[in-house]
């Protein structure tokens, strides 16, 4: 497992819909059936040696995330990790 993990974000506490690449978070998790935190981790893991697009493809390819939702994931690690 990579040695940087990223966790997934807590909802809004005023109820409302979440920015940016998590706005993408609850679809994920219904359409996939796994939890975020699960690609999260898978993204994280992948980014240690590879590219964003190559780990995009990677999710899209080998788990079958559409290219939107491997996007927000993959972004959402990489933003999580330059903090």
């Amino acid at each position: 497992m990579s040695e940087h993990r990223v966790t997934a974000p807590e909802p809004p506490a005023d109820g409302s819909k979440p920015k940016g690449p998590a706005s993408y978070f609850p679809s994920i998790a219904t359409t996939y059936g796994r939890p975020v935190q699960d690609w999260l981790d898978l993204a994280a893991e992948r980014l240690d040696d590879h590219r964003h697009m190559d780990v995009v493809a990677w999710l899209k390819s080998e788990h079958g995330l559409g290219h939107g939702h491997a996007n927000a994931v993959v972004a959402y690690v990489k933003q999580a990790l330059a903090r």
